[in-house]
């Protein structure tokens, strides 16, 4: 995208009364003064500083007289609208902030510590916000109009961006960001109270032992920031292919492929979905296939994979529960091309998937592994689950926290001779299971 259409002109946006008009007109200087050739060889954070220089001269040569705050305040507010995202831009600078949902332009809401809370900001109108919308997303070479008024795309920085428009949206443009989570270890989530050291060193005997995990969970529950933090466990030396729609997974080894899909361009074409991605990863020679999320036919690629030899996988899906997971997987998997009898799916589930880890989120905000459950059920046997970790919360307390505590049972004696063959040991908390009645098994359908 050319500098010119980053910088506006001041008819590009609304105003606030005198202090909107105040803005426009130091942005209209400031773009007549700036030499667009040379500001476009600058980095992003030199552009920036080299504007704020520039505007600090105008200010100080034709006015207003201003305090020491009001001044810096100002030129922040100009720079911001000319070459960032406006009012939105502090948003994305407060590290504490994990989402921004814009419901108009009369609503700004941001997460923070997952809890979610109205600012008291607002678009001069819902033009200035459609404008900051087409900038977004025209750096990632995206449109948005009535003809293609839904648009799903990640941001070279890494957050993922959502935006629909009216005629779908009743109630304005409406822009959610979703911040790229920093990436997190086991030890740190162990201090956010996710997990505990025990479940630590069973999930980290699980990954070293190559079984095919699933995180399940529902949406902002943690997920891909649990995925990330399993990685973190696979050995150095295994070639890992990681594939995602937005690309939010940062493992730390030497030997990675990222792979990402690709949405149709707006001519409808070049689509690149996470199936053809998941098919073609398998001629890539992986030791460890990890997807972000599996949400369509492409389930059925990866359960295919998991039960012909790429033991060790680690993905991701959308359910409430374990035993939801497993329906949706095999829903899922129905919804690919190759027509697959439901019996069939169900038979593959049970030899591919060896470990479900339930997530959620609790009415206070925070994300905790609510079970470890390992899928204990053979061929054309009904699902059957035996946990082996669970979170009983108790009601919440008074300052508004949920609290409880993790339970241990008995790993099942298959899953310990797994893990006793890669040379892990079974954690002492849990033990083994010699009779079946020791199991805290269920069935699922």
């Amino acid at each position: 995208m050319s500098l010119r259409a980053r910088i506006s002109t001041p008819e590009e946006h609304g105003s606030r009364g005198e202090d909107g008009h105040l803005v426009a007109s130091y942005r209209a200087k400031l773009l007549e003064e700036i030499d667009l050739a040379e500001m476009s060889s600058l980095a992003a954070a030199e552009r920036r500083a080299r504007l704020e220089r520039v505007l600090g001269h105008i200010i100080s040569r034709e006015g207003p007289v201003l305090s020491t705050v009001e001044r810096s305040q100002l030129i922040r507010r100009v720079v911001d609208e000319a070459l960032g995202l406006g009012i939105l831009e502090p948003l994305l600078e407060d590290a504490s902030i994990t989402e921004i949902m814009v419901n108009g332009p009369d609503a700004i809401f941001v997460e923070r510590g997952g809890r979610v809370e109205q600012l008291p900001l607002r678009f001069a109108s819902a033009d200035q916000l459609m404008q900051t919308i087409e900038r977004i997303v025209s750096t990632v070479n995206r449109r948005v109009d009535e003809s293609n008024p839904m648009v799903d795309a990640r941001l070279p920085s890494g957050e993922r961006v959502n935006v629909i428009i009216p005629p779908l949206s009743l109630t304005g443009p409406i822009l959610t960001i979703r911040r790229f989570p920093r990436s997190f270890t086991l030890q740190e989530l162990i201090g956010f109270g996710s997990l505990d050291e025990h479940m630590v060193y069973l999930l980290a005997g699980l990954v070293q032992a190559k079984f095919n995990i699933i995180v399940s969970g529902a949406t902002g529950t943690g997920k891909t920031t649990l995925l990330n933090a399993l990685s973190g466990l696979i050995p150095s030396h295994e070639r890992i292919i990681t594939i995602e729609d937005s690309a939010e997974l940062q493992l730390q080894q030497t030997h990675v492929v990222r792979l990402e899909s690709r949405p149709p361009n707006v001519e409808g074409k070049g689509q690149v979905t996470i199936r053809d991605l998941v098919r073609n990863s398998l001629r890539m020679r992986p030791d460890r296939i990890v997807v972000g999320e599996v949400r369509g036919g492409e389930s059925l690629d990866m359960l295919q994979a998991m039960s012909t030899g790429h033991d060790g996988s680690l993905a991701t899906v959308h359910a409430n529960s374990a035993e939801d997971a497993l329906t949706r997987l095999q829903t899922l998997a129905s919804m690919s091309d190759v027509e697959v009898p439901f019996v069939a799916l169900h038979d593959q589930i049970n030899s591919a998937v060896d470990v479900l880890v339930q997530l959620t989120r609790f009415a206070d905000g925070a994300r905790r592994i609510t079970e470890i459950a390992l899928l204990d059920s053979h061929g054309g046997e009904p699902y059957r689950l035996a946990t082996v970790a669970r979170f009983d919360a108790r009601p919440m307390t008074a300052d508004g926290r949920v609290h409880g505590a993790f339970r241990y049972f008995p790993l099942p004696g298959r899953a310990a001779d797994r893990l006793y063959l890669a040379s892990q040991p079974v954690p002492q908390a849990f033990g083994v299971a010699r009779t079946a009645d020791q199991l805290a098994t269920r069935e699922a359908r």
